[in-house]
């Protein structure tokens, strides 16, 4: 009688980048969480795959169709333009997105990913990494229930790009605070007061400093301030509510990267598993940030 192979039934999921930010966060979340494993790895620099790939003993793939070929999802750790047109080929392939932020580099290449994967029925999530702790999610449900708030403020202050980690990465400075910072906080505002209808006014100066002011689906307002050239040490961040029941702070949690993480994983690989496509962070709401992003370039151009 022939033995019948247990089912494996963990993800198969293929990481596309090793920079900084995959070897801290994505590698090792994917590696440690029980509903996945690190199956392969695919750069544009071979040798850089291979080391990270033999660290998780996973493959190292020539080519970014090989490492296609090998997994069930792919995640994402690459700057927004490259992610833009492989996420396309990955996801009418049929494979489970993970995508970090900003979506693309476009409104129509954003447009293009979310239609790919619509048309191939795939669970797409973004890495809004303030939105899956514990403490943004009942911060957000304290705020929904109560009702009643007109304002909000969220500063993000950071010198990010003056340092080793990040400072390194070339297009991190050619999307700027913006780009980089930008969608974490514009997201969290947006959840908090509603959807972002409208850029009223955006300034940006000579060091990447940017003041936004933005209006709310039902007239709230809200104010928002980013950096990531300040020498500011660690990094401010903190969102602000108020209304008519007062004020409500959230800070941010220092080093909470591989935890957001994780609970993102658990929720990637829960709808895989129950065929649910739809979530507060999934691709539609990346070109929804896509298209807040424009308006702010397109207003600051103005103002």
């Amino acid at each position: 009688m022939d033995t019948v192979e247990p089912v494996n039934s963990q993800l198969r999921v293929g990481l596309v980048g090793a920079g900084s930010w995959a070897r801290r966060v994505h590698a090792p979340g994917v590696a440690d969480h029980p509903a996945t494993t690190l199956s392969a790895v695919w750069t544009r620099r071979p040798e850089v795959a291979a080391a990270l790939a033999d660290e998780y003993d996973a493959t190292a793939c020539d080519t970014f169709d090989e490492l296609l070929d090998s997994v069930d999802a792919v995640a994402f750790a690459v700057p927004p333009t490259v992610q833009g047109d492989l996420a396309v080929t990955a996801a009418e392939a049929g494979k489970h997105l993970i995508l970090e932020k900003p979506l693309a580099a476009d409104v129509a290449q954003a447009e293009r990913i979310a239609r790919a994967v619509s048309e191939s029925d795939v669970v797409a999530l973004m890495v809004l990494t303030l939105r899956y702790t514990m403490r943004t999610r009942d911060w957000l449900a304290g705020i929904a229930e109560t009702g009643g708030w007109t304002g909000a403020s969220a500063r993000w202050l950071s010198g990010a790009l003056l340092g080793d980690q990040y400072g390194k990465a070339a297009w991190r400075h050619e999307i700027g605070s913006l780009g980089d910072i930008g969608p974490h906080v514009l997201d969290l505002v947006d959840a908090a007061l509603g959807p972002i209808t409208d850029v009223v006014s955006a300034r940006r100066n000579a060091g990447d400093l940017w003041h936004i002011l933005l209006e709310h689906d039902g007239g709230a307002t809200s104010s928002v301030a980013l950096a990531s050239r300040l020498p500011v040490r660690p990094t401010a961040v903190e969102f602000a509510v108020y209304g008519e029941h007062g004020l409500r702070v959230l800070g941010r949690e220092h080093n909470g990267g591989p935890e957001s993480f994780t609970a993102l994983l658990d929720d990637f690989a829960a709808m895989v598993d129950s065929g649910m496509r739809e979530h507060p962070c999934d691709v539609h709401r990346g070109v929804h940030l896509q298209r807040v992003l424009e308006l702010c370039r397109a207003r600051a151009a103005l103002d």
